[in-house]
């Protein structure tokens, strides 16, 4: 009797015990600070958020800080600074600004690199050549980016180029369970055949007379994916004007044409 008595103690110990460090985690999640001059920050790096009126500015710092909350970030081999979390959030919430209630549940953590790594991640060597990656199998859940890359992206905001958008699309497109370039989570299923035809179009003009488009998108149609988000995001009039029919359909994915 008195056997059981104590394991019946333990295990609701051990019961209570695991509660505790459940709610701390969340009770941590949840009192994320932003930095005092975030927004000072957010207006001198990130294009998207200068162009958005005040309404529109309150509701980006909000989901900012609903992405900080969720999503731990940590530095290997690198220091993560202040600047370095809200452009990674930014990165996150650009894609989905127009979607409600959007939540990365596919994320749990974004690991910043130093600089270039290989496939088998490491930071040395001549074949460092990947600046970002979503990750699978055992770094399911898991994204890596450099922290060069990742600012480089912001600063230069004259190209097509920003390579968080880039991996945060990769993701997005990975809700529905498939990288393939066709995120069926955000686009109706009437407009599927549309949208491969499209790639599947633009892919082979890329391959064989060239494009504006960056290259790195012919690889295959979820690489073309990200890489025609990057310039969407970042030079909109300029996709607008070159490439009406992947403006128009992108404006459909990331709902900003309404």
């Amino acid at each position: 009797m008195i056997e059981t008595v104590v394991q019946i103690f333990f295990v609701v110990a051990l019961i209570l015990l695991i509660i505790g460090i459940a709610f701390k985690r969340r009770t941590d999640k949840e009192t994320i600070v932003l930095p005092e001059n975030y927004r000072e920050l957010l207006a001198d790096y990130v294009k998207f958020y200068r162009q958005l009126d005040e309404a529109g500015k309150e509701k980006f710092e909000k989901r900012i800080e609903q992405f900080l909350s969720a999503v731990q970030i940590t530095g290997v081999n690198a220091e993560v600074e202040d600047i370095d979390r809200l452009l990674i959030a930014a990165g996150a919430i650009i894609p989905v600004y127009a979607i409600p209630d959007w939540q990365y549940i596919n994320l749990h953590e974004v690991l910043v690199y130093p600089g270039t790594f290989n496939r088998d991640f490491d930071q040395a060597g001549s074949d460092r050549t990947i600046a970002g990656m979503v990750g699978s199998g055992a770094m399911q859940h898991v994204m890596i980016i450099t922290k060069w890359q990742l600012r480089q992206g912001f600063i230069n905001d004259h190209d097509a180029q920003n390579t968080a958008i880039h991996e945060f699309v990769h993701l997005i497109d990975k809700m529905d369970g498939t990288v393939d370039g066709v995120p069926e989570i955000i686009l109706e299923r009437k407009h599927v055949p549309r949208w491969k035809n499209l790639m599947d179009a633009t892919i082979s003009q890329m391959k064989n007379g060239g494009s504006d488009i960056d290259f790195y998108g012919a690889t295959n149609p979820a690489e073309f994916f990200a890489v025609i988000s990057e310039y969407f995001f970042e030079l909109p009039d300029v996709l607008k004007t070159n490439h009406p029919e992947l403006y128009e359909m992108l404006e459909r994915i990331y709902k900003t044409g309404r």
